[in-house]
């Protein structure tokens, strides 16, 4: 059992300094085992709304809810759109003698409503499945293939991992979207899907993959945003400044899950992954995620401009500018567009991120970075 100590920190200083908290991430990566970590030995005041006996107790939240004392887990908030007005009443008692921590697979309306109806009462969360930072040195390549959905990452075999993956797939198409509020298609949903993996670390071109699928773009556009709510995908945005140059402006899209990304492309172990086509592309959006995953940047794009020159991300942490280069390469040197980069964002630093052991320096302030140097501990 991998232990999250970073969530669990989180988690439990968050409900310190706030009536309730919402915990958002994707169905299956934990959320449920977290929150009763976080629940005091014999404490049963935890709720599952998927439970048709819970949810019909729910229907009245304000009589299932205002006697109860200490710490109390509402599991799957979104199927209850009725319990926000209701928690922000009952945040608001003398005393505050219950606090709420509500967990959420993502809908079209859960964040907004938990924004709204609690504002200034609610820390919002938000978990994946794990990364780096958690799991035991060495566990790199195995986290890349498999993703890092708890059940998949811990399969007993290869075997075990894909046959979990297709079944979080079909299920994910043929009944969560449906429980999310999504009212798609899921055969069509399917399709989508698996055209948006030959995109993933490249620019959105939405009216390409709706006229491939025969659909309107606005309807294309629909179902990226429900891949987006669900944390299936990152729209990374481009960076606008005014620079006098002609800017990309469409975004790039990401899976944010290698594991479910090599399922849609049907690469099933590291020896397929590395002769594969999409190698680089699949490096690129795993060391992407585990880098956002642990930095925190304040704001995060990528950069290109119509000339060449780009950058695969771009971070504004702590204050600095720092540019980012993926490469799956053994000993990657520097390019011109590098130094364009540097000169024209006034870079504080640039990183080359590749799959090695050994830093070392490309230039001033361009230095190639092992994935694991870029992920320091994180702090609550």
């Amino acid at each position: 059992m991998v232990v999250r100590r970073h969530y669990l920190a989180r988690v439990k200083k968050a409900l310190g300094r706030n009536p309730v908290v919402a915990l958002l991430g994707p169905r299956q990566c934990g959320k449920t085992t977290l929150a009763r970590q976080v629940l005091p030995d014999g404490n049963l005041q935890y709720f599952d709304l998927e439970d048709p006996v819970v949810a019909h107790l729910m229907e009245n939240p304000m009589t299932a809810l205002q006697g109860l004392r200490g710490l109390v887990v509402i599991d799957e908030a979104q199927r209850q759109p009725g319990l926000f007005p209701v928690l922000r009443v009952l945040a608001d008692r003398a005393g505050q003698p219950a606090t709420f921590l509500i967990l959420g697979s993502a809908s079209p309306n859960l964040s907004r409503q938990a924004s709204e109806s609690l504002a200034g009462r609610v820390e919002i969360i938000e978990i994946r499945g794990f990364d780096l930072n958690e799991l035991p040195t060495g566990a790199q390549d195995i986290l890349w293939l498999r993703g890092g959905f708890p059940r998949s990452y811990l399969a007993a075999d290869e075997e075990g991992s894909v046959v979990w993956r297709k079944n979080f797939i079909r299920t994910f198409l043929e009944r969560d979207l449906a429980a999310l509020g999504f009212g798609l298609s899921p055969a069509l949903m399917g399709r989508f899907w698996t055209m948006v993996a030959h995109y993933h670390a490249q620019l959105w071109n939405g009216s390409e993959i709706a006229a491939s699928l025969g659909i309107a773009p606005n309807t294309a556009r629909a179902y990226l945003d429900a891949l987006e709510q669900t944390y299936m995908i990152r729209r990374l945005l481009p960076w606008q400044a005014n620079l006098g140059k002609r800017l990309v402006k469409s975004p790039k899209i990401y899976f944010r899950d290698s594991g479910l990304f090599h399922t849609l492309c049907g690469i099933p172990s590291i020896g397929e992954l590395l002769t594969n086509p999409k190698l680089g592309a699949s490096w690129e959006g795993f060391a992407l995620e585990e880098i956002l995953q642990a930095q925190q940047p304040d704001q995060a794009w990528f950069y290109t401009v119509h000339s060449g020159s780009e950058l695969d991300l771009l971070m504004q942490l702590n204050g600095r500018l720092i540019g980012v280069e993926f490469k799956r390469a053994d000993a990657p040197t520097a390019t011109r567009s590098m130094h364009v980069a540097m000169t024209d964002l006034q870079l504080d630093e640039l990183w080359v991120v590749y799959p090695g052991t050994r830093a070392y320096a490309l230039d001033d302030r361009i230095q190639v970075r092992p994935l694991a140097d870029c992920l320091r501990p994180r702090n609550v």
